[in-house]
């Protein structure tokens, strides 16, 4: 594990070397996401919490093995005694001990072993959480590559419509000059300038918050943006996406795992009020510093301890344990319900991007022949110039429509993927390194010595996954 990682750091290195040489040319998608996964401190943040949840494992498994302390006094005795007979004598002696206790369960009726195996339900949970979290990042990726464009698309066309409306007002005072318009005429061509002003403004501030959102989500400006590439497949038929949802969906892993693990913890708490049955051994050494005397004693018993009366908490911690399963059942009802309805809006709204977007570029159509026609009825006198500024606007809408309804087409279909639990950098075959969240745990779910070769080997793993800031 810890070469892998360490090949994850070189690739990570010739990804960035790679998506640098690509800002020359243009930033893709493929891009933006490679950049966000390589990039992400919530990905790093949930690694962690994923690796602190493999640690519980051998915590909880060190309960069924030997546990072995040692223990070392050191005692100095000092003072004065005196006799009946008035004699007195001072009293001063040094005391040294060592001493080795070792204890090992040898029966609990099974509930450590199941608090072994609710922890390594949780793990899995966690693992599901990562995957979430990769999941909601990787969206956040594509959102952010379609709203850049789009804000920049839109502030191109507000820019063109500004200049198209200055065009029209030199139009209007040239014709005033000859007397074909009023002063009326010249006054709504300034007004629908200076709104024109007002929209290119907006629209380069939407274009830097959009640009900063993708700084935020892939670790660097965006440079010049390549065009979207094809739709990925997605099903749209929503009774087989549910079933692959709740198949798939790692919220879903999430909460079933969770039921798992407190079922399990269930069982050891109605196994807590069984005896324990442990072997528990003992060596010791004392010796007096001051004189000869010395003495070593050792032992080996058994040991039976069961509970009687403790005051009903065990009673209560049963039917906390069970409350709790109760709880993360009902969970796993509503987690289920909820994937199944994010992927039906998901599905429609793919499908009403994909209806807006056929009808706006039928919008546009009419709506350029309209202008144009209205245009040229102007000049003839036929028209007047509310009129004109009036079919500019339908067609600036119908543009707008456009480019948003694009925009939503594609943040929808990655939407559909995410809702399926499908749009993870391994299923979209990024050029990453993939993370691999079980290598950590065979590393440290016996729970090696910190010395050993095994704890050597996990200690350059975790000083290879250090996080700079």
């Amino acid at each position: 594990m810890g070469r892998r990682l360490l090949r994850s750091t070189a690739v990570s290195a010739v990804l960035a070397l790679g998506l640098s040489t690509a800002q020359a040319t243009a930033d893709t998608l493929a891009d933006a996401l490679v950049g966000a996964y390589n990039h992400s401190g919530l990905l790093d943040q949930n690694r962690a919490l994923l690796r602190a949840a493999d640690e519980d494992v051998p915590i909880a498994l060190a309960q069924l093995r030997p546990i072995i302390n040692w223990t070392a006094n050191i005692t100095q005795t000092f003072g004065d005694s005196r006799s009946q007979l008035g004699v007195s004598s001072s009293v001063e002696s040094t005391d040294v001990s060592l001493g080795l206790t070792a204890s090992l369960q040898i029966y609990d009726g099974g509930a450590d072993a199941a608090r072994v195996e609710a922890t390594k339900e949780i793990v899995l949970a966690t693992r599901a959480t990562l995957l979430d979290v990769e999941q909601t990042l990787l969206l956040n990726a594509v959102t952010a590559f379609v709203n850049v464009g789009q804000q920049g698309n839109l502030l191109a066309l507000s820019q063109n419509n500004l200049r198209l409306l200055q065009e029209e007002l030199r139009a209007a005072n040239d014709r005033f000059e000859v007397g074909e318009i009023t002063r009326t005429d010249v006054s709504l061509a300034e007004a629908a300038v200076a709104n024109a002003r007002s929209n290119v403004a907006d629209a380069q501030r939407d274009l830097i918050q959009a640009q900063a959102f993708y700084t935020n989500v892939v670790g660097r400006p965006p440079g010049r943006l390549s065009p979207l590439p094809a739709l990925p497949q997605t099903e749209k038929r929503i009774p087989e996406a549910q079933a692959v949802a709740v198949r798939n969906h790692p919220d879903m892993e999430n909460a079933r795992r969770q039921v798992s693990s407190n079922e399990l913890l269930v069982t050891a708490a109605v196994r807590d009020t069984l005896p324990v049955v442990t072997l528990d051994g003992s060596l010791g050494l004392q010796e007096d510093i001051g004189d000869v005397d010395s003495s070593s004693t050792g032992s080996v018993g058994i040991n039976l301890v069961g509970p009687i009366y403790q005051g009903g908490a065990l009673s209560a911690l049963e039917r906390r344990a069970m409350a709790v399963r109760d709880a993360s059942r009902g969970n796993l009802h509503n987690i289920r319900h909820i994937v199944q309805q994010d992927v039906v809006n998901a599905i429609s709204d793919l499908e009403a991007a994909q209806a807006s977007l056929a009808a706006s570029e039928r919008q546009i159509r009419a709506a350029r022949i309209a202008f144009q026609g209205v245009r040229e009825e102007a000049t003839l006198g036929a028209r007047t110039t509310l009129d004109v500024l009036d079919a500019e606007q339908d067609l600036l809408d119908a543009e707008t429509n456009r480019i948003s309804a694009r925009a939503a087409q594609y943040i929808a279909a990655y939407s559909v993927l995410e809702s399926m639990g499908l749009l993870t950098a391994q299923r979209l075959k990024l050029p990453v390194q993939l993370y691999d969240p079980a290598a950590y745990y065979n590393l440290v779910k016996n729970g090696p010595a910190k010395r050993s070769r095994q704890g050597k080997q996990l200690d350059r793993v975790l000083r290879a996954l250090q996080v700079d800031d």
